[in-house]
Parts: C-alpha cells; structure tokens; sequence
C-alpha cells in the first residue's frame, strides 16, 4: 500500500512497484484514510510519506501498526531530518527511505521490509541509534546477558544488514548468524528482526561492530 499525499507521486511509486512484480492492494492520500483502508486490504508493507496534511504520517503509523500486527511501515520522505526519522522509529516503523533513493532501492527496500528487516537510508539508522543511546534509561545491567558475538550480530541487524551480509562482514556462515540471531530473539523474548533493531536502539547499541 503506497500512502502520499500528491498523487502525481503516490500513482507513479504505485505503478513502479506493480511494473516489478509486487501486488499494490491500495493508495491512500492522507493518514486518517491510510489506517481506514489498511485495516481494510491488510498490506504486507505500508509505503508512508510522513507529511500528510491533517492527520500526520506519524499518527498514520501507530494507528495501522496498533491495529495490524502483521503489516511493517517503510517510510519514504523527503526529509532525512534527525527528528523526523527518530520519531517515525518511535511509532512503528520498521525503516526509513528518504525519497532521493533509487528505483532499485526503494524495490529492495520494500521486499527487505517485507521480509522483516529494518531498513534504513545509509546514515540514518547510526543517527537513530545515537539519539536512543542518550535518551536510554534504566542501568545497563538490567538487559539479559549477550554474548560478545551476539551483540556484534544484533548491533549489525541493527544497521539494516541482512543475515548473509552479516555472514560475510563477521566471516561466518549464513546459518550461524541465523543461529545467533534466533539465540538473541530467545534471550530477548522478541520476535522478529524489527523488534531486534527496536531494542538495539531503545539500549543504546551503537553501529561500530
């Protein structure tokens, strides 16, 4: 589901995304129809711009991720402002695009978002990840025990890498990252790679692995 407010935009991200092959199930021009509808056609991934008149991007957001556990929210905005990609993090999105990217990337954005990673412009998931490192409260010694691998692996889910580009950074195979990582979601007690990145930043994990 693509949600902008100038249709010009939204029908031509639209017919883009159906041109390679992904089912497009709905356009919305503002946030308060955006989580009408999606609640509606229920969307593997919500493409959101954050500027959307009336009822914010933001708002958008926590009502559609509140209302369908299923469905991730990749933003696409003109903006790369720090403030503007914290606060979408902070209600529900599963990444940010600033709208400079590529076709190609925005497809591959979208089928990793699909896929459960948090996906993130270069740059920005570090900018997210330094603001909730000083924000962070409670003692460090609150978190369950990872090890040191675990942590590199975690810190590295959190800047967007998927398992095999993990596997080649850390030199490992694919399926003892896979294995960390399910190790980490168990200490955890979380479920996906989204909730991972999401706790990577709430506990302050910077990106230099």
């Amino acid at each position: 589901m693509v949600v902008d407010d100038h249709p010009m935009w939204r029908d031509g991200v639209a017919r883009d995304l159906a041109e390679r092959g992904f089912e497009v199930r709905a356009t919305a021009p503002d946030g308060e129809s955006a989580v009408r509808i999606a609640r509606a056609v229920r969307p593997d991934v919500v493409l959101m711009d954050l500027n959307l008149g009336s009822t914010s991007g933001v708002t958008a957001i926590r009502g559609i991720v509140a209302a369908l556990t299923g469905t991730r929210v990749l933003v696409l905005s003109a903006s790369g402002e720090h403030a503007d990609v914290l606060e979408a993090v902070k209600a529900g999105a599963s990444g940010y695009l600033v709208k400079s990217a590529s076709a190609a990337e925005l497809v591959d954005a979208v089928t990793r978002t699909a896929a459960g990673d948090a996906v993130f412009t270069p740059g920005l998931a570090g900018l997210v990840l330094g603001e909730y490192r000083r924000m962070a409260a409670g003692p460090e010694d609150s978190a369950p025990r990872l090890s040191e691998r675990e942590t590199e692996v975690l810190r590295l889910v959190a800047k967007g890498l998927t398992a095999r580009q993990i596997a080649d950074r850390l030199v490992l195979s694919h399926r003892t990252v896979e294995n960390h990582v399910q190790s980490t979601l168990r200490k955890l007690q979380l479920h996906n790679r989204v909730e991972l990145a999401r706790y990577a930043i709430e506990h302050g994990l910077d990106t230099d692995a």
